[in-house]
């Protein structure tokens, strides 16, 4: 009784304490070119563009989450602080000129065909607006899928076939699940590259080229992910996700190989989430559908909860195929918005990690050595990600952050694990409840399929 009340009150402060953070601007920063290494820090404005991120306002005074570009291309993030009365386009330029510099991005290949799938339920709001962005998409050869998963109106239908006629194409999957409404998907493609995206995001104009264009340079590529950037940091709940990392990966590209396991990986392939996220994907179709495709008993709006995205990148390494990490492709993500919100992502994301490991054994035994070899890493690896983690500077576990160490970088949310607020232990023990549950939930979801006529790959 007595810990359950100290929990509780626990709990409390932590609300508390949540409640208090503040909201912070969104900002994209473009800056003309290449700087000489005596014009960082400088106030020069000459050539720089400042834009409010997806949907924001004019940048005011107060703080400001920039993605800073050069020439176009995303290169970095930073938190700058605007004062009252002065130029945010001198300030923001000051600091972005701060950030180390990056290396000419190489010649991009022509990009294959390319498929994009959007699963969406019941959110046609949304839906628009990441339907907007596609459609703006400079790829030269693409098509847009949107699968209606268990739909409860018409909607989504009618949206898609009033606003956007022969442009989208519309598939309905009757069976609630993430990876079944994706399997659906790639069923319907005719891509050679198959994207994957959600209806909660902005996509960047190049993301599509930028994310398909190394499987032309590459034959060995099976899945390439790119960066995920938050498009509001309005509310407690998403400046709190995004200052211990979000979604984002990094700005250094990366690829991973089978052939050549990373040294300073040493789960990999089973730390599957170092890769990417669902929200921003893709995959060769043909290497995709000959793993099978995602397996149903995993993702949202199953019993497991999630982990259907990550399933999918070590099937694809596991078959000997590479995955590229691309920062250049970029989607902005709409977080969610309140703590119940984090409450529940925290223990799907737990649920979802472990869910996807005992998919990944149920459907390829073979990997069970390699597996087991790896669970003492494993242990220690779950404890890191449950960890309590202060405000204090991050420990670099989310390799190839793009602020600048000390300055600009100093405190960004969204800086790639730079811990501005404190995490609450609230969330930590409901991600290590979800882990818990995740294998339990995984064979549920099994039986579920079964029920409807499906089974898990």
């Amino acid at each position: 009784m007595a810990g359950g009340r100290r929990a509780r009150q626990e709990t409390r402060r932590e609300i508390e304490q949540f409640l208090s953070i503040g909201p912070v601007q969104v900002a994209e920063l473009d800056l003309p070119g290449a700087r000489d290494a005596e014009d960082r820090g400088t106030a020069d404005t000459e050539g720089v563009e400042l834009r409010p991120g997806p949907g924001g306002a004019p940048i005011a005074s107060g703080s400001v989450f920039v993605l800073v570009r050069r020439a176009g291309r995303p290169v970095g993030t930073l938190l700058g602080q605007v004062p009252d009365g002065a130029d945010p386009v001198a300030v923001l330029a000051g600091l972005a000129r701060e950030l180390p510099p990056q290396a000419p991005p190489e010649p991009l290949p022509v990009p294959p065909s390319a498929s994009v799938v959007v699963a969406t339920r019941e959110r046609a709001g949304r839906l628009a607006r990441a339907l907007d962005s596609l459609l703006a998409q400079d790829h030269p050869d693409f098509e847009i899928v949107v699968v209606d998963n268990a739909p409860v109106t018409e909607e989504t239908r009618e949206l898609v076939e009033r606003k956007y006629g022969e442009r989208v194409r519309y598939v309905c999957e009757p069976v609630p699940g993430l990876a079944i409404a994706h399997n659906r998907g790639l069923a319907a493609v005719h891509g050679r590259v198959v994207a994957f995206t959600d209806d909660d995001v902005v996509a960047d104009p190049r993301w599509l080229t930028e994310l398909t264009a190394p499987f032309a340079a590459d034959p060995g590529l099976g899945c390439a992910t790119g960066l995920i950037l938050p498009a509001r940091l309005r509310t407690p709940a998403q400046v709190l996700l995004e200052s211990h990392g979000g979604f984002a990966k990094g700005f250094a590209p990366r690829t991973y190989d089978p052939a050549r396991p990373p040294a300073d990986e040493p789960l990999f392939p089973f730390t599957a989430g170092r890769f990417g996220s669902g929200a921003n994907m893709a995959f060769r179709t043909s290497v995709l559908r000959a793993v099978g495709g995602f397996d149903p008993a995993t993702g949202a709006g199953t019993r497991a909860r999630g982990g259907d995205d990550l399933y999918g990148f070590v099937r694809v390494l596991a078959e000997g195929r590479r995955l590229r990490y691309t920062p250049s492709a970029l989607v902005w993500h709409h977080h969610r918005e309140t703590w119940r919100d984090l409450e529940t992502q925290a223990y799907g994301y737990g649920a979802g990690l472990t869910a996807y490991l005992t998919a990944i054994l149920v459907n390829r035994p073979a990997l069970l050595p390699a597996f087991l070899a790896r669970v003492p890493g494993g242990l220690a690896h779950a404890r890191g990600l449950t960890a309590v983690r202060g405000p204090e500077a991050g420990d670099g576990a989310g390799a190839g952050a793009g602020a600048a160490d000390g300055g600009a970088g100093a405190g960004v949310p969204g800086g790639h694990d730079s811990r501005t607020h404190p995490w609450p232990r609230r969330l930590s023990r409901l991600q290590r409840r979800g882990m818990l549950y995740g294998p339990v939930g995984y064979l549920r979801a099994r039986r579920a399929l079964r029920t409807v006529g499906l089974e898990a790959r």
